[in-house]
């Protein structure tokens, strides 16, 4: 790929307001697709927003009526705020795009950014992003009392974890040991050039997570860098880290065109 332009938009009292900087990507978007400025990754921190993926469903969003910016991207509602490093990555990519490639690729250099810092993070297998992976169930804590086996989590779908105490709650799965994601991943790609991109948990406060189905996933949780450390840690610590690491899982990639497969006569 060509060389990779960051772009720092705010941080702290600079964050950006979530819809002022969807417009900016679309701008830069515009811009990369008519080769006017070369590949960029747009950095920033927001204010306190939920934005909605486009398989969003109803009983994932906040039971309170708290507002939620419905948006173009994959994946499902998610949180943004002040700890949490955002990323938009605006690329060209050959057609037809291989977005899973796309996507293995962000999630390659966030698992090199947290290795750095001490962090082991994995992929889980149907679920996108970066996660820090929980015991075996056979060795987690019982909730409540019960044994795992009662898990009302995994046996009632009409379960809502935002109605039955903290034991459930999406930021206390550390505790749990259960898995919990660190960063999570949403992308578009239009005219074959990516949009959006990912939210690496630095040191946020992940109890704004408890409001809502974080990513549809009700059997896990929500991490951080500074928790699974046990120690403050901050975004200008890592942003450094985290450029490198997109420069040098981005720059040194060579994307392909998705194969299609043509149906035998």
């Amino acid at each position: 790929m060509s060389e990779l332009r960051f772009v720092r938009l705010g941080f702290g009292e600079d964050a950006v307001d979530y819809q002022e900087a969807w417009q900016k990507q679309r701008e830069v978007h515009a811009a990369r697709f008519a080769d006017e400025i070369p590949d960029t990754c747009l950095l920033l921190e927001h204010p306190p927003v939920y934005t909605a993926g486009r398989r969003t469903e109803d009983s994932e969003r906040p039971l309170d009526g708290t507002p939620v910016i419905d948006v173009d991207r994959g994946g499902k509602i998610t949180w943004h705020g002040p700890g949490q490093l955002v990323g938009y990555p605006i690329l060209k990519l050959p057609r037809p795009v291989d977005v899973i490639a796309h996507v293995r690729r962000l999630e390659d250099a966030l698992i090199g950014t947290c290795a750095e810092f001490g962090v082991e993070t994995s992929r889980v297998e149907g679920r996108s992003g970066v996660w820090v992976l929980g015991d075996p169930v056979e060795e987690r804590p019982s909730l409540g009392g019960l044994s795992l086996d009662f898990d009302p989590r995994l046996h009632d779908e009409e379960f809502d974890p935002r109605m039955n105490g903290p034991e459930y709650a999406p930021s206390n799965a550390g505790q749990r040991r259960e898995d919990r994601k660190l960063a999570a991943i949403g992308i578009r790609i239009a005219k074959g050039v990516s949009m959006h991109g990912f939210a690496l948990n630095v040191n946020p406060d992940n109890t704004w997570f408890d409001r809502i189905v974080p990513c549809g996933i009700r059997d896990a949780g929500v991490a951080s860098l500074a928790n699974e450390l046990g120690r403050d840690i901050t975004i200008e610590e890592v942003l450094p880290v985290l450029e490198r690491h997109l420069r040098e899982v981005l720059e040194n990639a060579e994307p392909r065109p998705r194969v299609i497969e043509k149906a035998s006569a």
